[in-house]
């Protein structure tokens, strides 16, 4: 078995479409909640929750992508409706990732929780990875309109950070070019 620091090494994005079943099952998909569910969470606000999408529900999902385009570009083509419907049948399963952000907190601002949200989509990411599944996080122009919104029954101001396409990769994820530590990392001379 890989130790953590493995994980995070060799980690790396599979492209949705190289995604397929099976997905987590239940006992698997409550161990990747677990894991993001122990995000770093000053306030212990928990802005965070989990719907997960499979099935027909992606359909739903790749029309209500389509109504938000359609809405924001009333001329958009056919083709172009078409392949934004399409974009959630890419993988058998999407995570989706929604914060409910408190404003006006002084002791736990705003980008804070918006930090928390993503360190709990990571760790979801790594949790499914160190169990044997692929996942990419995306995203995309029309995540956070009323139709998507509406679709995933979040409240207008809650902030959809992304999708999480995950399934069992049918070949190895492409590995890019890691930045040198050197270049991120500081030590202070004072």
């Amino acid at each position: 078995m890989n130790s953590l620091v493995d994980t995070l090494l060799g980690r790396a994005s599979h492209p949705a479409h190289t995604l397929e079943e099976p997905v987590p099952n239940s006992d698997q998909l409550s161990k990747i909640i677990a894991c993001a569910l122990s995000a770093p969470d000053h306030g212990k606000l928990r802005p965070w929750r989990f719907v997960v999408i499979q099935g027909d529900q992606r359909n739903q999902l790749g029309e209500a992508l389509a109504s938000a385009a359609k809405n924001e570009n009333p001329d958009i083509d056919d083709e172009k409706l078409s392949m934004i419907k399409s974009k959630p049948l890419r993988s058998p399963m999407i995570i989706t990732v929604v914060a409910t952000v408190v404003e006006d907190l002084p002791k736990v601002p705003v980008f804070e929780q918006i930090l928390s949200t993503g360190a709990a989509a990571q760790q979801l990411q790594l949790g499914a990875n160190d169990l044997g599944f692929g996942c990419i996080w995306l995203s995309g122009p029309f995540c956070n309109s009323v139709a998507v919104k509406d679709f995933l029954e979040a409240a207008e101001n809650d902030l959809v950070a992304g999708f999480i396409y995950i399934g069992t990769p049918f070949h190895t994820a492409p590995q890019k070019a890691r930045p040198a530590v050197a270049d991120h990392l500081k030590y202070l001379d004072k």
